[in-house]
């Protein structure tokens, strides 16, 4: 349900919300990972509201941090079906959050981060109204295995803008993965850029949070950066 999701937000910087910027973080943290990167971002998207919400999982190993689903790497499908669960909810927060600051749905960005990026990619490219963007860091998008049905061909996806950002020295999702996702975006017919970040791991750097800025700002339709 939507008001099992909460998480701490940021109001629009110019008083009235024009766009909504949803961080999902990652595995094992929780909402406050990931708002302060709106600030960063509140010189570039002036009329956007930010909020990012905690996974409605306690996380297996890390009691303190939340999961949108659990990662125990046994099941090929894990992911599968941890986004599949975890969609339902994740999409009726995104409904609320943005009648509650009277954004319409295709002025929504979605940035995630590791398992946010699962998540991000996954309801983004599902949602009732094209979203503005997606924006992916350190993930993947997630397919099904062996012979569980292919989703494009079971319901044609949306195709907002996306931007995949991965670092090349990455060691828990290996760079390998921006590639293989950005074929498979392709292949559904989703525009998918991408930007390597040389010798970083599992994080995001200065360069991604740039890239990121510009490719929001561009997608809302907005003068980009200096």
């Amino acid at each position: 349900m939507a008001q099992d999701l909460n998480g701490p937000r940021l109001d629009a910087k110019s008083g009235t919300a024009k766009q909504l910027v949803v961080f999902l973080h990652g595995f094992g943290a929780d909402g406050n990972d990931l708002i302060e990167i709106g600030r960063q971002w509140q010189p570039w998207l002036p009329d956007a509201a930010f909020v990012s919400p905690h996974a409605p999982e306690p996380c297996i190993g890390a009691p303190m941090g939340r999961q949108w689903f659990p990662l125990t790497r046994i099941d090929p499908n894990e992911r599968w079906n941890g986004v599949c669960r975890a969609h339902p909810a994740l999409d009726a927060f995104l409904d609320a959050e943005l009648a509650r600051q009277g954004v319409s749905p295709d002025n929504l960005a979605l940035v995630g981060f590791s398992q946010g990026t699962m998540m991000a990619l996954h309801a983004g490219l599902r949602r009732k109204v094209q979203p503005a963007a997606v924006l992916g860091f350190s993930g993947l998008f997630v397919t099904p295995a062996g012979s569980v049905p292919d989703p494009v061909a079971d319901a044609p996806l949306r195709r907002p803008p996306v931007l995949l950002v991965h670092g090349d020295a990455d060691e828990v999702i290996p760079a390998q993965a921006l590639f293989m996702s950005a074929e498979a975006l392709a292949k559904a017919e989703v525009p998918c850029q991408w930007h390597l970040s040389a010798g970083l791991g599992h994080g995001i750097d200065g360069e991604g949070l740039r890239q990121g800025g510009v490719f929001l700002a561009q997608s809302f339709g907005l003068p980009c950066p200096a």
